[in-house]
């Protein structure tokens, strides 16, 4: 199933390749101050692809905290967050925001909260090479 996204003024853009039909989206909304002000709700699947396409590299700042492993890919001219991104020794992982997808029925989204204050980075880093899409590029795809 081919889900596409973007932030609101449509410069950051993404492709997600879910393999079969998704009848049921989870959706992690994060209970950390930045996902909460930003409105992050993700969603990955170490089994689906993701394309990620930007028109104006210029109005995209990249912001770490904490314990900087998470790249949040912010539109600066519209605010929005459509993925993060995390390089784990020579691969990028990605959870792509539910809150950026175009035409999808949001009665599929099945969102729960999740909060991973107090988590070690290995460990954090070992559950995003396990969970989170493991197939990532940033490119033009359209």
């Amino acid at each position: 199933m081919r889900i596409d996204g973007k932030c609101h003024c449509g410069n950051i853009a993404f492709r997600l390749n879910w393999p079969g039909e998704a009848t049921s989206i989870a959706a992690r909304a994060c209970g950390c101050g930045f996902c909460i002000k930003h409105g992050g709700v993700w969603t990955s699947n170490p089994a689906a692809a993701s394309r990620v396409s930007v028109s104006g590299r210029a109005a995209v700042s990249e912001y770490e905290f904490g314990t900087k492993t998470a790249t949040f890919h912010v539109c600066a001219r519209c605010g929005a967050v459509p993925f993060v991104s995390s390089r784990i020794g020579d691969r990028l992982y990605a959870v792509v925001n539910v809150n950026a997808f175009e035409g999808v029925d949001p009665t599929t989204i099945v969102r729960t909260g999740s909060n991973f204050d107090g988590e070690a980075v290995q460990d954090r880093l070992a559950r995003r090479a396990r969970n989170w899409i493991g197939d990532v590029r940033v490119g033009d795809f359209v």
